[in-house]
């Protein structure tokens, strides 16, 4: 009885451990293949494409109700004086350095995440890699490298349009339905975002965000079972890990760059 309680105890120790392994060695061998994002680009570009396809509605639509979010509870709670000359303050530093990159990368991971370890887990039931391995040609190399490339360059550019259509919410609440001046919208708002603090910030977030998910992605879908169930499973676990992920490096980065 006790034996059986420390052997699994000691396996669920070990096993969080030994997929940790797994998921960097996969990782290592991703970098080791990477030489094909130089010489056939074609094939990161249309991933790009695809990726950028299939999430940039929804991420532009959340934009524009986040934006009218922040400036709407900029207006509730700024006193009516102050409130034309701090329009375009309301939350565009945390638009852009942190609601940008991490909501972006939640919708990415709901979105084109699972679509990526969908496609690679049928690809594996289907036994398309196994064809394509028989051919002579890496999988790993020919299915999985430009995925993996294809979303980390797209992940800072849709969490940039992200930004972007939440500024012209917030422009639209301030300017158009409440009518305050646009130069001083855009003039508060210019001084009230950083360079260096904010805007680079946030694409050193989204840039490490679309690592973890596409890494995420990929492996699940690479480790999935060739089954419709497996599969299933593959992108749930992408959403959920993924998710804890990105919530988890947005505390340690936040806390590296502005803990001191």
């Amino acid at each position: 009885m006790i034996v059986n309680f420390i052997t699994a105890l000691g396996s669920r120790i070990t096993r969080p451990i030994l997929t940790l392994g797994i998921c960097f060695r996969f990782f290592l061998d991703i970098l080791a293949r990477s030489g094909v994002v130089f010489k056939r680009p074609r094939l990161v570009i249309e991933q790009i494409h695809f990726i950028g396809n299939y999430s940039l509605i929804i991420i532009a639509v959340s934009g524009l109700f986040v934006g009218f979010v922040l400036e709407t509870a900029g207006v509730l709670h700024a006193h009516p004086i102050w409130f034309g000359r701090s329009a375009g303050c309301h939350g565009r530093p945390w638009l852009v350095r942190e609601l940008g990159p991490v909501v972006t990368a939640l919708l990415f991971a709901g979105r084109a995440g699972t679509s990526i370890t969908a496609e690679i887990g049928l690809m594996k039931a289907g036994e398309q890699i196994a064809a394509i391995e028989v051919m002579g040609i890496n999988p790993l190399r020919r299915i999985v490298v430009p995925r993996f490339w294809g979303g980390v360059i797209a992940m800072p550019i849709l969490a940039l349009i992200f930004s972007a259509v939440g500024i012209i919410g917030g422009w639209l609440v301030a300017v158009v339905l409440i009518g305050v001046d646009g130069g001083s919208f855009w003039s508060q708002m210019q001084s009230a975002v950083d360079i260096r603090d904010d805007i680079l910030a946030g694409f050193i977030k989204s840039v490490v965000f679309g690592l973890a998910v596409m890494l995420v992605s990929v492996y699940e879908g690479w480790m999935s079972r060739p089954t419709p169930e497996g599969v299933a499973r593959a992108t749930t676990r992408t959403v959920v890990v993924s998710s804890l992920l990105v919530l988890a490096l947005d505390f340690l980065l936040t806390a590296v760059m502005f803990g001191g």
